[in-house]
């Protein structure tokens, strides 16, 4: 939704990402697209002459893919029992960062980077030196629904549906079937991008 308002709005969208599924529908409109890599960085560069973006939107949050390390850190966060795993969480809890990482590579210098997927740790590192050079600014924070209300709500609204909320859902599911369809969702299955559940 992130791109297609920005295209909405006008402004050159390029958009990265792992499922082939979602890609095929941001090339539907009018994304350009990227598979995630470690290369992205430079491709993205080359294709902003060596500029960089103006801005990033990082929706990845806290990421099903990414170090082994990290991972290994969930998996046995997995193991404490959960009184405990929050407490620990709320002192020394590390996120997967390569999304937010790579962010900061990506951006040109003076951007901006707004990060809506969600963390949750304490004492995630980031590289301050590296973003204070760059002069990045950072914009985060839960969904301010209230804020963009009036805006986005006519968007939707509208009949010839402009930002294509209608080819979000890819699979229509009665809600009796969502332990399958968290399954096929988290698993990335069946080409399961958004489900809408009926009663």
């Amino acid at each position: 939704m992130a791109a297609r308002i920005a295209r909405h709005l006008g402004h050159r969208v390029i958009g990265v990402d792992l499922v082939p599924e979602r890609l095929e529908m941001a090339r539907r409109h009018g994304v350009e697209t990227i598979e995630q890599s470690p290369g992205v960085p430079d491709e993205i560069r080359d294709r902003t002459g060596g500029r960089g973006t103006d801005a990033v939107i990082e929706a990845v949050g806290m990421e099903a893919h990414g170090s082994p390390a990290g991972k290994l850190a969930h998996t046995l966060a997995g193991l404490v029992p959960d009184k405990a795993a929050a407490a620990l969480m709320s002192k020394a809890g590390v996120d997967r960062l390569a999304a937010i990482y790579q962010a900061i590579d990506i951006v040109r210098r003076g951007g901006t980077i707004s990060i809506v997927g969600v963390y949750g740790g304490m004492a995630d590192p980031f590289p301050m030196l590296r973003m204070f050079d760059k002069g990045i600014t950072l914009r985060m924070g839960q969904a301010h629904v209230k804020r963009w209300m009036d805006d986005l709500l006519p968007l939707v609204s509208d009949e010839s549906d402009p930002l294509g909320v209608m080819d979000l859902a890819t699979h229509r599911l009665p809600l009796d079937d969502a332990p399958h369809a968290y399954e096929i969702f988290q698993k990335k299955r069946d080409g399961a991008i958004k489900i809408l559940f009926t009663p």
